[in-house]
């Protein structure tokens, strides 16, 4: 049996925000397992949740339309939502596909708290 080509794993950060961080590929493939977290996550309720996606070393189209769907999901919700990308990995298929400035993107985790935090008070 083979690797799965991505890792997942969902923490609980200070004030009940959720922390999905996401390595690996996120494509075709790899998207369901992260889909079905997510939605796990949202079915929750959490005051916040961060998508951590700093240690993505590839992301095609579906990747970037779950992230999409995630941020239209988490504002129907009115849970904060926050995503971090820092690599040009994650980056450049954001801003080729002009949806960067459409989401609430941030450079690291602290960064990405620290504005849910902004939000939620």
């Amino acid at each position: 049996m083979t690797e799965p080509a991505h890792r997942l794993t969902t923490t609980e950060l200070d004030r009940g925000i959720l922390l999905v961080a996401v390595s690996g590929a996120l494509d075709a493939a790899t998207h369901r397992p992260v889909v079905s977290e997510l939605d796990a996550v949202f079915e929750a309720r959490p005051p916040g949740v961060v998508l951590d996606l700093g240690a993505v070393e590839f992301m095609g189209s579906v990747g970037i339309a779950m992230l999409v769907n995630s941020h239209h999901r988490a504002n129907r919700l009115r849970i904060p939502f926050a995503v971090v990308a820092n690599s040009r990995a994650v980056l450049r298929p954001l801003q080729i596909s002009q949806v960067d400035a459409a989401l609430p993107l941030h450079a690291s985790v602290d960064e990405a708290v620290a504005a849910l935090r902004l939000v939620s008070t």
